[in-house]
């Protein structure tokens, strides 16, 4: 297990328990939030080394693994993933000023959206720790997709984007990856990072049984101003926030569903429409930000 002493992000000897989470995904086990009270940064406490944490993902229903569309959730999921992978090209136009490219998605799951851009004309590939989700992404969309290690192996200054979608947060060093990808970006490059929100209305209101804690495979738990704090340590600059709209409904409806709601989808639904609502007037708060980071050109 891994235990931390000190604050990951700021050093503080000022962390101590927030709450206990289940992990009611796969194994029903539990794990500590930590929080630090210098910097505000939450933290999952004790989790698995990185050569022990794949069990924690074996499971069928791990969509981006699987690309199963058994059970409600997951329908669910692949509905929202249809309209968003449109949404998410455009961004990638709009942030860039390309309209083609040469763009890495890390942590790119099946390949569906390393396969938009690519059919959009950009040089698409992707970097997958899941073996299953590597070969579909290969056989079903002819990708070129290679593990995590091979990324120190690319080309320094060889791509114009690099998007990480909710996967920062997997990382055991996410402070290797963010220096890797500071050194794969072409100077005025942009990297993409979409995180769970742990300062959101529905983190606020769900507390333990928020499903974006994720434990024990999401590691690090990024607010806005923790992540402005976490990019300013990287050399990139932050740019600006963009919200996925999507995110706060499937996860109301898991976060119920982990309550043990008689009705998790109605009322799921009905408390994200007005997380949603509370939101739009506050983008820190939505349940899922977008993180636009330029590599500025010195």
């Amino acid at each position: 297990m891994v235990h931390h002493t000190v604050c990951p992000l700021c050093s503080s000897e000022k962390i101590g328990l927030q709450f206990t989470c289940t992990d009611y995904f796969v194994s029903m086990a539990n794990f500590d939030i930590y929080k630090c009270s210098e910097c505000d940064f939450r933290f999952t406490q004790d989790y698995p080394e990185e050569v022990d944490i794949a069990e924690f993902y074996e499971s069928d229903d791990y969509i981006s693994h699987s690309d199963t569309s058994e059970g409600f959730s997951n329908k669910l999921y692949r509905i929202a993933r249809r309209i968003m992978l449109a949404k998410k090209r455009n961004l990638i136009r709009k942030v860039t000023g390309l309209k083609t490219g040469s763009i890495v998605d890390i942590g790119s799951g099946t390949g569906y959206f390393a396969h938009v851009m690519k059919k959009a004309g950009w040089h698409s590939e992707g970097i997958e720790i899941n073996e299953k989700a590597r070969n579909f992404s290969k056989s079903n969309f002819g990708l070129e997709v290679n593990i995590p290690d091979y990324v120190s192996a690319l080309k320094a200054e060889s791509f114009d984007c690099i998007t990480l979608w909710h996967v920062l947060e997997h990382f055991h060093d996410p402070y290797y990856y963010i220096s890797e990808i500071y050194r794969l970006l072409k100077p005025g490059a942009v990297c993409i990072i979409a995180l769970p929100n742990c300062s959101s209305y529905d983190a606020e209101y769900y507390k333990g049984f928020w499903a974006a804690w994720d434990v024990p495979r999401h590691l690090w738990h990024f607010s806005p101003s923790t992540f402005r704090f976490f990019s300013e340590k990287t050399g990139f600059r932050l740019e600006s926030i963009r919200v996925l709209p999507f995110d706060v409904f499937y996860i109301s409806f898991l976060s119920e569903k982990y309550k043990g709601s008689r009705s998790p989808f109605i009322i799921g639904i009905s408390k994200a429409v007005k997380f949603a609502f509370l939101s739009a007037f506050i983008k820190g708060r939505s349940s899922s930000v977008i993180y636009i980071l330029h590599k500025d050109i010195i």
